[in-house]
């Protein structure tokens, strides 16, 4: 089936520190809240109770990825890109304030303690699974069981795809993208077509709505490298972002290319660290593993904003980056390990350095497989179960190894290239299912036990 996603559904607005476990979870509640106003007023009289539980990895690490909280702001009626930040702070500061749900004279007051954590292991259709059911006594009125599949997306039981257009140059794989490739129709040509014609919007729009993303990514790092102190959460992590920042800044950082490292690691840190506290980030492809291409996009517009055009197109390119990876292995850490995030975020960036550069389809081929090869079977073992230990630092890394990969295959003869990314994508699945649940965003291996 041809990749049918679009920038808008990639690239979301909203509050961290996960888009898997926060964001997904949001949306899943204002959905049922929607589905709540869609009954009769007769239907809702009947009503006595609303029952949430989580079971998976949103069971094992939700608390501290706010899972709580963000499905209880969705059921009041808010989704990711509107909801008020201090409402999540109220919901995470007394778990027992109650918080009035009215929907056609049905009333209910919830509080995040009103979350049940379910199973966390079982025969889930997807490892983030939640059930939302309103009940009268021990009937059932309306439930559903909802599937959070990284990045934000989110499918139910019984879910079918909206229906869209055929784009006009169809494909599933990198191969295939390039195939549509000519000395007259660039990569960016045929991935432009394809959005105007799946989001119906027009080429200025989409455009727009690129340089959106950007100003989003910017202020996530800007306000990531004003903050210090601790993070929030048990864990007492401080932050860093600031501090390496302000060494590079005052020219204490040993030599050029320790400063230049250092300088773009900290950019990267400010965004991760901006999702750990909850603020507004962009996912890319996840919260999780925002700060990749937050800390990219910042240091590309800080040294070469008149070339805010080809960012904006670069933009579309990595994103293509996201859709083969999302449609033929997975970008959810509960489902893929952080290969899955940061992997796929690193190799995003990967394509989007290549693309500024001027490299070819194949170059940036080469720049987006290197990038994820060497973060192949990275696990996800959040420390506590807050997107800090290691998330943050990873898309430190994560930014370097993109660099590397960009540098490395805009300097190389393509075709000495011997792995492709559709190849990289292929092994990356296949680890994915080989990799013991434990490893897979449930908090029960790898640093999260050992510091537990």
């Amino acid at each position: 089936m041809a990749i049918k996603t679009t920038l808008a559904e990639l690239y979301k607005f909203g509050p961290g520190p996960s888009s898997s476990h926060t964001m997904g979870p949001m949306i899943a509640g204002f959905n049922f809240y929607k589905l709540m106003g869609g009954l009769t007023k007769k239907e809702l009289a009947k009503a006595d109770a609303l029952e949430i539980v989580l079971k998976g990895s949103l069971s094992a690490t939700g608390r501290g990825h706010g899972t709580d909280r963000a499905v209880l702001a969705g059921i009041l009626g808010h989704s990711p890109d509107s909801c008020p930040p201090e409402l999540l702070d109220e919901l995470a500061a007394d778990r027992r304030a109650p918080h009035r749900l009215s929907v056609k004279g049905f009333h209910a007051d919830l509080c995040t303690d009103s979350v049940v954590y379910g199973p966390t292991a079982g025969d889930f259709p997807h490892p983030n699974t939640m059930t939302i059911s309103l009940k009268a006594g021990e009937d059932v009125l309306l439930s559903r069981e909802y599937y959070s599949t990284g990045g934000g997306f989110i499918e139910w039981q019984g879910y079918k795809a909206p229906e869209k257009p055929e784009p006009p140059y169809p494909y599933t794989t990198f191969r295939e993208l390039k195939s549509y490739v000519t000395e007259e129709r660039s990569l960016f040509d045929v991935l432009l077509a394809n959005e105007t014609a799946l989001s119906g919007k027009s080429e200025n729009e989409v455009l727009a709505f690129a340089g959106k993303v950007i100003r989003i990514m910017q202020n996530s790092v800007r306000e990531g490298l004003k903050r210090d102190g601790l993070l929030p959460g048990s864990l007492k992590l401080n932050s860093k972002a600031r501090q390496l920042f302000e060494k590079y800044r005052s020219g204490s950082v040993h030599g050029k290319a320790d400063a230049a490292i250092t300088a773009v690691t900290a950019m990267a840190i400010a965004a991760a660290e901006e999702n750990a506290r909850g603020h507004i980030i962009c996912t890319a492809p996840t919260a999780g593993s925002a700060g990749v291409m937050a800390g990219t996009v910042h240091v590309l517009m800080s040294r070469h904003i008149r070339d805010f055009a080809r960012i904006c197109e670069g933009l579309t390119v990595a994103a293509a980056i996201g859709y083969i990876c999302k449609q033929n292995a997975t970008i959810s850490g509960a489902e893929g390990g952080c290969q899955a995030e940061i992997g796929v975020a690193s190799a995003m960036a990967a394509a989007l350095l290549a693309y500024y550069k001027g490299g070819n389809a194949d170059q940036i081929d080469n720049a987006a497989e290197s990038a994820l090869e060497h973060h192949l079977g990275l696990t996800c073992d959040p420390v506590g179960g807050y997107v800090q230990i290691p998330c943050i630092e990873r898309c430190g890394f994560g930014i370097i190894k993109a660099w590397t990969a960009s540098c490395i295959a805009c300097e190389e003869i393509p075709a000495s290239h011997k792995v492709s990314f559709d190849d990289c994508v292929e092994a990356m699945w296949l680890t994915a299912k080989a990799m013991p649940s434990k490893y897979k965003e449930t908090s029960q291996g790898g640093l999260a036990q050992v510091l537990c």
